[in-house]
């Protein structure tokens, strides 16, 4: 195994970290005050299809273990102007998420603390930079930190579960369904996009030494892991917290009722945890798309400059704006997760079609799923059409766009990948 291959502990770190966000702290208490106990099936629920789309993405990686990762997969199932879309629209996902993800984690560190506006962006700057000092080491760093960061999570999160399941009262889960059952429904919507993450460490595969034996052990340990921390928080927050379950800080008051005033400091070195590994495992898998696009024999295993530097400017500009109160994180935050979940239509499409048997009719019922979900972004879904039309017509400028010759017979090509 060479120095930059990546084992199954730190693979199934970086995927962990790339499906786990800082939503996870206050999402249990959003989709608690808008469904209330029912909240605990729609967790059920978008847990099948996190299934769903794991299985999707380690048969893609298993056939076709290549550092273009979803790129790749769309150029063959879809052709190359689908696919020249798909990964610009993943890669301005990144651009424009990353400084988000930072301010969602860091604005959760000042409520607590009891701070402002511009501590949070403040905060949400640092997280940033250190981010991409660590990724500007290279992928063994990076996901050497990373393993830190979910083992550190992993504990956290279980002080947090315990010490609220000793408060749990059986009253709390009545009445179940509150505002109706409608309301499951109703609280898929923002919780969907916690569950973005499987494309974000496709590229990875190409850093394994073994795609074959080793994804589906990531894989099963990415859903696992994902599937205890959210359905036992999930649960775990309304039963402890009852009436107070759909608090913006449900996390760090189950903390509080495990070991005290300590809690708020746990939760906050909680929210700071799962930022970073977000932003690191994120970064870390669109470096290995960029370099494929940009410079496509170059076999380095650290993010291109031009990638770290449009972040920080992304950066700059939109933790600036929202430091001044120009905007307000409401408004921005569904924009990288249209980008993302256009991502996801590309991939379920061209799984579709290079895929046989069981995971072909998975990737289809994940399709429909990513499309409802789209549905409901709104406007927010216009930068992702933007980026996807220019690169489409970018591509379709360039001599020998259009199709891919692969796309004429995609599971041909998926065999001659296997061989």
């Amino acid at each position: 195994m060479s120095s930059s291959s990546l084992s199954v502990a730190r693979g199934s770190a970086m995927y962990v970290g790339a499906l786990l966000g800082p939503g996870l702290l206050m999402l249990p208490g959003l989709t608690a005050a808008l469904a209330g106990p029912a909240s605990v099936v729609t967790w059920a629920a978008l847990l099948v299809l996190s299934g769903l789309l794991g299985w999707v993405f380690a048969a893609l990686g298993i056939r076709l273990p290549s550092a273009d990762g979803v790129r790749g997969y769309v150029a063959l199932g879809l052709g190359r102007r689908a696919s020249t879309a798909t990964s610009w629209c993943f890669l301005a996902g990144i651009v424009a998420g990353a400084p988000i993800v930072c301010v969602i984690g860091g604005g959760y560190v000042a409520e607590l603390a009891g701070a402002g506006r511009v501590t949070a962006c403040l905060l949400a700057a640092a997280i940033l930079v250190a981010v991409l000092a660590v990724t500007s080491r290279g992928l063994r760093t990076s996901s050497t930190v990373q393993f830190g960061l979910v083992v550190l999570l992993l504990v956290v999160v279980a002080i947090s579960i315990v010490g609220g399941a000793a408060g749990a009262e059986a009253a709390n889960w009545t009445p179940f369904a509150p505002h109706g059952w409608a309301a499951i429904g109703t609280a898929a919507a923002p919780l969907m996009l916690s569950f973005v993450g499987w494309e974000a460490a496709a590229p990875l595969t190409a850093r394994l030494a073994d795609p074959r034996r080793q994804l589906p052990r990531i894989v099963a340990i990415t859903l696992v892991v994902t599937s205890l921390l959210y359905l036992s928080l999930a649960a775990v927050t309304v039963a402890a917290l009852g009436p107070r379950a759909g608090s913006s800080t449900p996390v760090a008051k189950l903390l509080v009722l495990a070991v005290g005033p300590a809690g708020v400091v746990l939760a906050s070195v909680c929210a700071v945890v799962l930022t970073m590994g977000t932003i690191n495992a994120y970064v870390s898998g669109a470096a290995n798309l960029a370099r494929t696009l940009t410079k496509p024999h170059d076999d380095a295993d650290t993010p291109p400059r031009w990638l770290n530097l449009a972040i920080l400017a992304s950066g700059c500009v939109l933790i600036g704006l929202l430091a001044g109160g120009v905007l307000e994180l409401e408004s921005l935050v569904t924009v990288p997760s249209a980008l993302f979940l256009v991502v996801y239509l590309g991939c379920t499409a061209a799984a579709w079609r290079l895929l046989d048997g069981g995971v072909r009719v998975a990737a289809a019922a994940a399709f429909v799923v990513v499309l409802v979900v789209l549905a409901f972004t709104g406007a927010a879904a216009v930068p992702a059409v933007v980026v996807a039309l220019v690169a489409m017509a970018a591509r379709g400028g360039r001599a020998g766009g259009g199709s891919s010759p692969a796309a004429a017979s995609p599971r041909r090509s998926v065999q001659r990948a296997e061989q």
